[in-house]
This record gives C-alpha cells, structure tokens and sequence, in this order.
C-alpha cells in the first residue's frame, strides 16, 4: 500500500527535490528528502527504505555510490537513477551494477508514479516469494524434524554437512521414525532444492510394476501400455529421487538400478535407447542391509553404492524428551484438521505418561494417537482416564508429581491430581484414601465437586 511505503529521493538540487516530493507525498508515500549522495548514504544506514530516487550526476558522491551502499544495505531495494540525455551510457551502466530503471530528463511526474508503482509492486512480489519458499522449507526442510534431543542434534549437524554432496545416502531407521522427512530436508538444504523431489515406496507396488514406474515405458511396451510414461528417474532429472524402503527391491531390478547408478543412463520399457538423467539418490530402509547382503538378499555392489553416507534416524524410545513437544505440534495439527473437536491440550500426566509408553511405531504412532484423542475427545483437556479409554497398548501408571516433571504446575491442580491419584490406588475407596492423607473425606468430596465445576452452596 502507498500509505506504508518509504521513498528516498537524492538531488543536489533541493528545487527538483521538492518538486519530485510534492506528488508523491500526493500519491500517499512517505518521502524523505536528501540534498547530496554522502547525506542518502547516512539516511540509508539510519531508515529502511522501499524505493530510492536518485540522480546520477552529483558533485563528491554520486548516483553510483550511491546504488551501491544501497545494494550493499539492501541488495533488494530497488533504486531508480535519475540521468540527462547525454549520460544515458552511464545510466546503463548502473543497470549492469543493479539499479531498477532510470528515467532520462526531462521526465513527466505520471512516468515517475509509475515506475515508483511497479518497483515497489516488483518488491512486494520478491517479499512473498522468499516468504513462500521459508515456509516451503519449514514444512519440507530441517524445521519440518521436531526435536532437541541429543539424537535429533547429531542428526541435524549431519543433515546440514552432507545436504551440500551430490553422493548417495542410505537412511537407516525403525518404521514410522521419519526417514522421509529427513529425505526431504536433505533434498531441500542442498543445492538441488529448486528442482523436483520424486519419492517411490518399493514396497507400495507390484514387482512387474516398479521397473516400469521407476524407469518408464513406451506405448505398447506390455499388455495395458497404452500411453507413453516417462518414469520417475526423469521426472526427477535435476534433482532428488527418494527410494523408500530399497531393501524390498527384487533382485533383478536391483541389477537394472546398479546400472543407471554407475552409466548414468535410464531405458524405459520397450525402449530401443537409453537418455542421460541426473538424479541425487537418497534411500531408506527399516532392514538391516548388511545382514541381507551376506544372506544373497541384496545385491553388495549395489549396497556400496548406496551406502555411500549413511544416517541413522534414532527411535522415538531413544528420543523421549521430544515427546511433548511432538505431541503439543500434533495437536495443533489434528485441530487444524478437526476443527469442531474441543479438545485444545492434553493433560500433564498424559504428557508424562506418553513419554513412558515404548512406541514400536514410533513418531507415526504418536502421531495417529494424538489424532485419535482429538478427534474423540470431548473435553478442552485430554485426561488420563481418556488416554486409557483410546489406546490399545497398556498405559504405563505415572505419578502426578512425574507428570509435572519439567515445567511449572499449579500447586491446587497437582493438588487434586494427587489426590485423585491416592483414590485410584485405593480402589476408589475415598474413607480409605482420606485416611492415608491425613483429611477428612469430606475434603475429598469437595474438590472433586469443584473439579467438576460444581458450585458449592
């Protein structure tokens, strides 16, 4: 919008200056006024600008110096030189050294509005594009990993060290640990980013199918080949194929992809030639590799040439502090695709008490069971008696004083938690209970109507 814009306009004459100012300021900008190239400089390093109008020719410190401590400060400002007739050759030279346009003298104020409209128009474009691409790589990238443990930090520091190679890595982890996401962030943290990310499951299709999915096939190659597919080595020429669960791959299309690691080279189906692709390979595997290579399960020149780095994705068990800040982030998301579920957080001791189940299913599981909670829930807050009521795997017991473990817990709520606690370890007998707390039952009757939100009369 005009009203929220800032303009710098630079000449060391005041009269064209204020001439310049008049409309703009008419136009809803806000316009900053400065009378020689050193004075714009200093300007530049005290305000953030969105446009600046600057004319070539000053006395000391010119246009050009100008552009560049802009370019310096902000290489995305667009600046906008103003020249005489004669000295168009240097006003083209200030394009080459990155100024947005020039406007030759004399010019018309109109050509001026519009040239300052589609700059800052060209600004706020470039704005929501790298807006776009951060969020693009906080969803696919290394934000997209949750997790400060120290498992997730060694695995973050490789991420970032071997983004940056071209050489194969094998991803090595129990199912459902997310070995694609950190597919994902190395393909998006490398210089490959900018070009397709293509991911096959080798166990999600048909042996007979997979050749034909990975490499492609020509019409007529087979029965029910009645179009032409390129494969997905092409679809993902330029950038990164992702081979999920590689140790499922039958053995001889183990042999056909070995060849196009080492020729560089894909022949569809049918085909009679074979085309050049240039695909980053990342795979995966819950298997243990080695063991199927000494069986004859798996190929060992191909293993070799897949482990070329290898990453291990630690298990959730290995993991448990991450645990309640994945379950808080998966039920945001859950929320956000059960929007008319109440339930907004789950209980202290339900975080504790998931931090101490084993997870066979790892962050997937958690995810799913999170997803569960919410969408079944019927409460604001997700209690214990809930956790127990949609989980099929044996809720470990946590004492209220472990739930409230590492962060700050009203004194009244663990109060009642353990209260309630002592209850439950006395089969619900409350006189039971009161005694080994030392209160009158009564006592327990009282909170638990005010924990249910009974008015007391």
């Amino acid at each position: 919008m005009p009203s929220s814009a800032r303009i710098l306009v630079v000449d060391d004459h005041e009269e064209m200056g204020q001439m310049l100012k008049e409309p703009l300021t008419d136009a809803g900008y806000r316009v900053d006024l400065s009378t020689g190239g050193a004075d714009a400089i200093a300007q530049l390093r005290a305000r953030v600008y969105d446009v600046v109008l600057c004319d070539l020719r000053m006395e000391e410190v010119d246009g050009l110096d100008v552009l560049a401590a802009a370019r310096r400060h902000d290489p995305e400002l667009p600046v906008l030189l103003m020249t005489a007739f004669g000295a168009v050759e240097s006003a083209v030279e200030a394009m080459k050294r990155g100024a947005w346009h020039y406007l030759t003298k004399p010019f018309r104020l109109d050509e001026v509005l519009l040239h300052v409209g589609r700059a800052l128009e060209a600004r706020r474009l470039k704005a929501e594009h790298r807006d776009l691409k951060r969020q693009v790589a906080q969803r696919n990238g290394l934000g997209a990993l949750l997790g400060h443990s120290v498992p997730m930090r060694t695995l973050y520091e490789l991420i970032d060290r071997v983004a940056a190679s071209e050489a194969p890595v094998l991803i090595r982890g129990e199912s459902g640990s997310g070995k694609e996401l950190v597919a994902r962030a190395l393909h998006s943290e490398g210089p490959r980013s900018p070009a397709p990310f293509v991911a096959v499951n080798c166990t999600a299709l048909p042996h007979a199918l997979l050749e034909s999915e990975l490499f492609g096939h020509i019409k007529g190659a087979f029965s029910g080949a009645t179009t032409t597919r390129r494969g997905l080595f092409l679809e993902a020429d330029g950038g990164t194929l992702f081979l999920d669960e590689i140790g499922d791959m039958p053995p001889e299309l183990q042999a056909k992809l070995l060849r196009v690691l080492q020729d560089g080279e894909v022949r569809a189906v049918g085909a009679d030639g074979s085309r050049r692709v240039d695909v980053r390979i990342l795979a995966a595997t819950h298997q243990d590799l080695d063991a199927r290579v000494k069986e004859g399960r798996f190929r060992a020149d191909l293993f070799y040439r897949l482990n070329v780095v290898s990453l291990r994705v630690p298990p959730l068990r290995e993991r448990t502090e991450d645990i309640p800040k994945l379950a808080e982030h998966f039920v945001a998301q859950a929320r956000a695709r059960n929007p008319r579920s109440p339930v907004t957080t789950l209980a202290p001791e339900v975080v504790a008490t998931l931090a101490r189940m084993p997870w066979p299913g790892n962050v997937r599981e958690l995810e799913n069971l999170v997803e569960r909670l919410v969408v079944l829930g019927a409460q604001p807050t997700v209690d214990l008696a809930q956790l127990k009521l949609h989980t099929t795997d044996a809720v470990p017991e946590v004492h209220p004083l472990a739930a409230a473990h590492g962060q700050v817990v009203p004194l009244r709520q663990l109060e009642g938690e353990y209260i309630a606690w002592v209850v439950a370890r006395c089969g619900g007998n409350k006189t039971r209970a009161a005694e080994l707390l030392g209160i009158d039952v009564s006592t327990i009757h009282r909170r638990e109507r005010t924990d249910s939100g009974v008015s007391q009369r």
